[in-house]
Formats: C-alpha cells, structure tokens, sequence
C-alpha cells in the first residue's frame, strides 16, 4: 500500500493555513488559487476512483470554507491513491501521480500565502 503521509500532511498543513488566514488575505487571492488546487485534487481523485467517467466539478462554496475544500478532495486523492492500483492512465505509477499532487499543493501554497 502507497504511504500518502506526505500529501496528507501538505494538505492539512494548507488546509489549516488558509482555515486561519484573514478574510482580506482570502479576497486578495487565497481562496482562489485554494479553490483551483481543490478542483484539480478533486478531478485527480475522480479519475482514479471512477476512469472513464467524466469528473464533476467541485462549487465555488466561499471564501470561508475554501479550507476544508482543500483538506477534504486532498484527503480523497490520498485515499483513491492507497486504493486504486495505477495512475488515471493506466500507465503512471501511483508514486508519480502522489508526487505531483504534493507539488501542487506547495505551489497553491506558495501562491496564495505570499
């Protein structure tokens, strides 16, 4: 079984980051670099659990629970990773797929609490 420690930890690291940020910080981009990150997990998650399927986009809730959007498709992906046994191709390696999911959440990180 794939260990996805460190997506687990990335994403509740920035879940809770952006659970405690101020509303301006949220306004002023946060919570939409937060949202993007979301969908994406999101639509990684769901190609895994259900391939050939079309995903569903994730809504636009707020800004105030932009947090918990991000905690929980993150919480999805790693969970679709442990369970499924490739990537959403059929060809990537699961480490593959959990490696770039990590970068992404340090990205969206880096670009929404700057």
């Amino acid at each position: 079984m794939l260990d996805t420690s460190p997506l687990t930890a990335v994403v509740e690291r920035f879940a809770d980051r952006l659970r405690a940020a101020p509303q301006s910080r949220l306004q002023q981009g946060a919570a939409v670099a937060a949202l993007e990150l979301a969908r994406e997990l999101s639509v990684r998650a769901q190609r895994l659990e259900t391939p050939g399927q079309a995903p569903r986009e994730l809504p636009d809730a707020g800004i105030f629970v932009v947090g918990d959007q991000v905690a929980v498709t993150g919480l999805d992906l790693a969970e679709a990773l442990r369970a499924g046994p490739a990537g959403p191709d059929g060809a990537t390696a699961p480490s593959e797929v959990l490696d770039e999911a990590v970068g992404l959440v340090e990205q969206a990180e880096i670009r929404a609490m700057r």
